[in-house]
């Protein structure tokens, strides 16, 4: 194991010995993809799905056994972008392989062939297609189920939120979709999400053509005293010491969400002398240093709002900061006189458009800013 700088990764799955818990998640992956079934994963962003699925890709047996493969869809608006991604990912995982069906990939795929480019410098071959010479997505895909169906080893797709595909410019992709991977017999598709209702609506709805195509999983908080004992642990491996009681406020402060926690950790291991201990006192620095990081990012993003949802996202970090639970009643007579705010109309409003924009997140009827410390900045400007 390569001992990194800072025990608490940001933004990839490092190894093991640096992932907290999720054995029981793990294993279940495990039994539902080996025996052949299409899984759906749902939780809140920034909760750890793709840490979970990475770390389930590599387990000792899924490497052996498998062929696997991981795309991110968030930022995607067509199908061609999803070809573009999934092509580039198979072509990348095959390439050091050298095996005689690594090298067929342009063979079969030959719509993508374009984006097979030589590297000047290197000789290296590289995938680098522009979504202008993907003419035919509904072809290439074809041809990439084509080529996985020949694979000496069983395949495993992973696709992070799956529910963009019905978003995308083009029309009836979940039906084109659906009709594709039911023919392909040598591959095994996780569909993760964080948009619930979409994902619930998606393949729980008999209307749609994913309907009861996939097992459902959800993906909720790693146990505090798990993550606690983690937290501590990392520490000590690294020759400092963690009071019990900052873990647990970082806890409790982002109430489980890992990547949060994993932040405040990372700039409180930074902060905390070797051979020393991470007091308290220390929790305020960090929090005021990660924001800062991120001011400039907030005051853009608070800037392309419309000022009815600027006022609405002041009082709900307000709110927020001084009950620490998510809120209820939004557009109740007491909230809209507390926060002087307009119109309960208005307030729907103005909580419909951060919804649909992802700044706010609704969770059995109760609401908050996703982004933990986006709402400590609005709760302190």
């Amino acid at each position: 194991m390569i001992k990194l700088l800072n025990p608490f990764v940001i933004g990839h799955y490092e190894s093991p010995e640096y992932f907290c818990d999720r054995e029981e998640e793990t294993a279940l992956l495990r039994k539902h993809v080996v025996n052949g079934r299409h899984v759906t994963l749902i939780s809140p962003r920034r909760l750890g799905k793709t840490g979970l699925i990475k770390h389930f890709f590599g387990q000792e047996d899924i490497q052996s056994d498998f062929y696997t493969f991981f795309v991110d869809i968030y930022a995607t608006t067509s199908l061609a972008e999803l070809v573009q991604l999934l092509g580039k990912e198979i072509f990348e995982k095959l390439k050091p392989l050298k095996t005689q069906w690594s090298e067929r990939f342009m063979q079969v795929v030959k719509s993508l062939r374009a984006g097979v480019k030589v590297d000047a410098m290197s000789g290296e071959m590289t995938f680098d297609i522009g979504l202008g010479e993907i003419h035919s997505p509904e072809t290439s895909i074809d041809e990439i189920f084509c080529y996985l169906e020949e694979a000496d080893r069983h395949c495993i797709i992973a696709i992070d939120e799956f529910q963009q595909i019905t978003g995308y410019d083009e029309k009836n992709v979940e039906a084109l979709l659906r009709t594709k991977i039911q023919h392909c017999r040598n591959v095994t598709f996780i569909y993760t999400g964080s948009k619930s209702h979409m994902m619930t609506q998606m393949f729980n709805s008999s209307a749609k053509p994913f309907y009861m195509s996939a097992i459902g999983m959800s993906l909720h908080q790693i146990p505090r005293e798990t993550y606690c004992d983690f937290a501590c642990q990392l520490f000590e491996n690294y020759g400092k010491q963690l009071d019990r009681e900052v873990a647990e406020d970082v806890y409790d402060r982002y109430d489980g969400y890992t990547w949060y926690m994993q932040m405040m950790l990372n700039e409180l291991f930074s902060l905390t002398p070797q051979g020393g201990v991470c007091h308290e006192s220390l929790i305020s620095e960090a929090l005021h240093n990660i924001i800062l990081s991120q001011n400039d990012f907030y005051m853009e993003t608070m800037a392309r709002l419309a000022t009815k949802q600027k006022v609405l996202l002041k009082a709900m970090a307000r709110e927020y900061h001084e009950r620490r639970e998510c809120i209820k009643g939004i557009t109740s007579a007491a909230f809209i006189k507390k926060y002087h705010l307009p119109s309960s109309s208005s307030v729907q409003s103005a909580l419909k458009g951060l919804t649909e924009k992802d700044i706010v997140t609704v969770q059995d009827g109760s609401y908050r800013l996703s982004d933990f410390f986006f709402m400590e900045w609005c709760a302190e400007n």
